[in-house]
This record gives structure tokens, C-alpha cells and sequence, in this order.
């Protein structure tokens, strides 16, 4: 558990560990220098359980390097992460654990996700399936999450795999892509993830840090092109940074004044630069037939491209 300003929300969520079904778990909580009162607060939950161990650290360096400062400290053959300020059922962990138990090939099992917003719960849109190859995962995974990243793992495979530190923020999801890439099953449980959705969170903010969403997506396929993985992983994957590209332009386009003109500056560069990496050979022709998505041959006239585009979608209110 990365724990960040977290303090009106650590009751519950320690709560829900300790109201657990299966009783022999070990909770790290990365106390990721914050500024309220959590670590006090996880001080005491420290004192009150021995199973609940807490790393205080005094430098914010982000979600990824949090949960690998806790890794390092994992004992468990199964491993799991719950957020500060989400919750599971009382018999999540025990779910899990039993689908492992049952399969000894399944290395990665999906927790079943419940998205709570002002009281009212909603199951996450991703299909249940009974089993995926790992490879069939990572290609769900990477076509826009047609499956979710909450998960339980072997400690084996995570140990093999941290987190993804290339960025503050989205890089640790390039670690769910490896880990489903290198499992040999992936399977379901009925243990439910509950994840509160909070204004704070930092994909509901208007920050700089959205572009960290292009650079983690560059790390991933540094690290694709690094095991070998085949072509037409590297082709689909391809066409998904192109998508996340125009998303992020979308970003600058609709967010940029409110951003300082030091980060609209980043931002722009970042575009530019990404724009300049993309393998344009393998872009096809579904993900760029469409007026706003085409590559364009010069830097200024795909600016243009998007303004037109990004102007239009205003207009009709399309733009969010």
C-alpha cells in the first residue's frame, strides 16, 4: 500500500485488511512522504497488528517507487496491491489465493472491480473470463483495458518484474502489460476490489503530469523491443501510443490554460517529440482514416490538424 496524504481513508482501507477471511497476510504500507497525519495514523495501526509493517519514506518519488520500496519487503508467495483509499470484500484475498491453489499455471488472478462513486457502487465494464493465455491478457490489456490491472500475482513473477519507475505517474501500469505478457494463465475471482473514485486522484486533475502518460508509454516499448516480443505486439501497440497520443493532444488542447505557460511549453514539447517517435509504417489504416487522427507529414500541419479538430468537438460540446 502506497500511502500518500491518505489520512481520512486509512481506516477504511486497513480496515478492510483486517476484516479479512484469510487471516495469514502481510500489509507494507510506503508512507510516501506525506504532509497529513497518515503516517502517524499507520504508526498506529503498526502498533495495534504485527502483520501491518510501515516504511517511512522522507523523499515523494512517487506510487512505483513506493510499491517497490515495499516489494523489497514482500515475504508472501502471493502478491497484491491495494490503494490508500480503496477497499476489498472480506473474502477478496481468500478468492485469490484459492484460484492459485486450484491452478498451478496461473500466474496472474483478476480481482473483480466495483468502482464506487457518492454511494453508488458500479461493476467494472471489463468482461469476466474463465482463463487468458498471458498473451491473450496483454493484448486485452493493451486495446484500451478491455481487462482491468487489479490483480494478484505469484511473488515469483513480481519479484522478476518490479514496478516501472521511468515516470511519476502511469509507468506502473506498463508493469501489469509485463506481467500479463509473461504469465502463463491468467484467470478471475469473485474477491471484489472496491475503488473509490476521488477528485483527487491524478487522473481527474488538470496537472502536467498527464504527460507522463506518453513518456510511460515510450518505456513500455523500449521494454517490448527488449524481450523480443513479436511484431505484431509491436505493430498493436504502436497504433495504441498513436490513440494515446491525439488523447493527450486532446488534453492540451482543452486544459492548456490552466496549466502554467512553463508546463503548456512541456507539454507542447513532449507532443512534438513523442509525435517525432512514432513508427508511422505501422499505423493502420482504421487508426488513422479519421480526420483529427492522421499522421501528417509536417510537425505545424498536424498542429493545424488538431486545432481544427479539437475546435470542431468544442463546438459540439464532444470534448471532455
Amino acid at each position: 500500500m502506497a500511502v500518500y496524504n491518505a489520512q481520512q481513508w486509512l481506516s477504511a482501507s486497513i480496515g478492510s485488511m483486517m476484516n479479512q477471511s484469510l487471516r495469514d497476510w502481510q500489509l507494507i504500507c510506503i508512507d510516501d512522504a506525506s504532509t497529513d497525519e497518515s503516517l502517524a495514523l499507520l504508526r498506529e495501526w503498526e502498533k495495534r497488528d504485527n502483520r501491518i509493517e510501515v516504511i517511512a519514506l522522507t523523499e515523494n518519488r512517487g506510487q512505483a517507487h513506493a510499491r517497490n520500496i515495499g516489494l523489497e519487503r514482500a515475504k508472501g508467495d502471493y502478491i497484491c496491491f491495494l490503494d490508500a483509499d480503496d477497499t476489498f470484500s472480506e473474502d477478496a484475498l481468500e478468492q485469490a489465493v484459492r484460484v492459485f491453489e486450484l491452478h498451478e499455471q496461473t500466474d496472474c488472478v483478476l480481482f473483480r472491480v466495483v468502482s464506487v462513486h457518492d454511494g453508488v457502487k458500479v461493476p467494472h465494464s471489463s468482461q469476466t473470463f474463465d482463463v487468458l493465455t498471458g498473451k491473450e491478457a496483454f493484448n486485452k490489456s493493451i486495446d484500451n483495458w478491455r481487462i482491468h490491472g487489479v490483480y494478484m500475482i505469484r511473488a515469483t513473477l513480481h519479484h522478476r518484474i518490479p514496478y516501472d519507475e521511468s515516470c511519476r505517474s502511469y509507468s506502473d501500469d506498463n508493469t501489469t502489460h509485463l506481467h500479463f505478457y509473461h504469465s502463463r494463465e491468467v484467470r478471475c475471482c469473485e474477491g471484489v476490489y472496491y475503488y473509490w473514485m476521488r477528485s483527487s486522484s491524478v487522473t481527474h486533475q488538470v496537472s502536467v503530469r498527464r504527460f507522463d502518460f506518453m513518456r510511460a508509454n515510450e518505456s513500455l516499448k523500449r521494454q517490448l523491443e527488449g524481450i523480443g516480443a513479436p511484431q505484431e505486439i509491436l505493430e498493436n501497440y504502436e497504433n495504441r501510443r498513436w490513440l494515446i497520443l491525439i488523447d493527450c493532444y486532446m488534453f492540451y488542447h482543452v486544459h492548456g490554460a490552466a496549466l502554467s505557460a512553463k508546463d503548456r511549453r512541456y507539454g507542447l514539447s513532449e507532443l512534438h517529440r513523442i509525435w517525432l517517435t512514432i513508427d508511422r509504417t505501422s499505423l493502420k489504416k482504421e487508426t488513422i482514416a479519421k480526420f483529427g487522427y492522421r499522421p501528417c507529414k509536417y510537425w505545424s500541419v498536424f498542429r493545424l490538424q488538431e486545432w481544427l479538430y479539437f475546435t470542431l468537438r468544442d463546438f459540439f460540446g464532444k470534448n471532455n
